[in-house]
């Protein structure tokens, strides 16, 4: 009402990424809590200030994960805050972007209006799908409130491999990886 401009703040652990805001801050830790998971769905839904811990610890117990890796900066990162900055870990030539597994959301625009996008179905979208534009949006379009995912099985098996190889052979080893039937979920030459 103001037309003051605001920083989201909930685990404040991606402070670093995207331009400054220079707002107020405005704190949404309280905004926290699993609000629904069925894991035969592979789907769950949970506030945006949500620990991230919270989500992967419920996750674990019935062996599924996030299937985007969202990368750690701090401890006490929060599931709206993976989702708005959009970044997702190795695995996501392979397996997929945060976006792609948002399902739906609700958030509080910038009139304070709390409107819903998507749902917790796969095919739940007939045009454009705003619940996606919101992974990576960095809050600009409103606060996180609430966000649908859909989750997969974890690995039963997972394996770490490092070779010794000159950049040439390195390079041509990480090329052919990819071709083979493997579920690979990430490489790096160091």
């Amino acid at each position: 009402a103001t037309g003051r401009a605001l920083a989201l703040r909930g685990g404040d652990t991606k402070r670093f990424y995207g331009r400054e805001s220079g707002g107020e801050p405005l704190d949404l830790s309280g905004m926290r809590g699993i609000v629904a998971f069925e894991p035969t769905e592979l789907v769950i839904t949970a506030r945006g200030a949500t620990p991230l811990a919270e989500v992967e610890a419920l996750l674990a117990a019935s062996h599924q994960v996030l299937g985007f890796e969202p990368p750690r900066y701090a401890v006490g990162g929060t599931l709206g805050g993976a989702v708005a900055s959009g970044l997702s870990g190795p695995a996501r030539p392979y397996w997929g972007a945060a976006r792609d597994y948002v399902l739906g959301v609700e958030i509080i625009d910038g009139r304070g209006q709390y409107l819903r996008f998507g749902g917790q179905v796969m095919k739940n979208v007939a045009g454009f799908d705003v619940s996606r534009l919101m992974a990576g949006a960095l809050g600009t379009l409103g606060v996180l409130a609430q966000v649908s995912l859909r989750v997969l099985p974890a690995p039963s098996v997972v394996q770490s491999l490092a070779w010794r190889l000159p950049p040439d052979a390195a390079r041509e080893r990480m090329l052919s990886l990819p071709r083979a039937p493997w579920p690979i979920s990430g490489m790096c030459y160091d």
